[in-house]
């Protein structure tokens, strides 16, 4: 990874994971981080949820580092909230010696990321045919399968990241035509075979 990207990503450690380890608080975050500042009572609406359980939750954010008031967004009594980090860090070294509830929590943030991918994957699916055409040939839904050692799987890993890097420097004007936010997910891992 790029050291300018680190800079713009929040590193798990077994405090701020205690923070963010819920299905609401992620999707909070994801909300924010996809569709910019808003309020308890806006991405309660979006979420189902009620402004209470957004605001509750909101504020466990930012007691961990996650989020912070939009006050330049703000009228009157309104609480804007926007995130602080353009994504999050997850390094499994960092709990490899961590207590039972810790790696509990961790196991509970993967599982709900992973939920993530498949939720918005379906989305996409379910919804693809109300896309323009070019978009729907832009999209991609492949696997391969490849056999590597753990050194090449990494080395693969920061070329791939290092590739999604260099179209953040591309990021088109949000006027411009046809540009759209995409979500891209990568997954490498060993798999059992006979």
């Amino acid at each position: 990874m790029q050291e300018h990207e680190e800079r713009k990503r929040h590193r798990l450690d077994a405090r701020s994971l205690r923070g963010l380890a819920h299905p609401l608080r992620m999707q909070l975050l994801d909300a924010l981080r996809n569709n910019g500042p808003a309020t308890a009572s806006q991405l309660g609406a979006r979420l189902g949820e009620s402004s209470g359980a957004t605001s509750y939750h909101l504020r466990q954010l930012a007691a961990h580092g996650f989020v912070e008031d939009a006050p330049e967004q703000g009228k009157g009594r309104e609480r804007w909230w926007q995130v602080v980090d353009q994504g999050i860090v997850f390094n499994a070294d960092d709990f490899q010696d961590a207590g039972p509830e810790v790696r509990g929590l961790a196991e509970a943030f993967l599982h709900e990321f992973a939920n993530t991918h498949s939720r918005e994957l379906i989305t996409w699916l379910n919804g693809r045919s109300k896309w323009a055409e070019p978009w729907s040939r832009a999209s991609d839904m492949s696997n391969a399968t490849l056999r590597l050692t753990p050194d090449l799987a990494a080395e693969l890993i920061d070329k791939m990241h290092a590739l999604i890097d260099e179209y953040r420097d591309r990021v088109p004007d949000k006027d411009t035509p046809e540009s759209e936010q995409v979500r891209i997910h990568t997954h490498l891992f060993p798999i059992e075979t006979d």
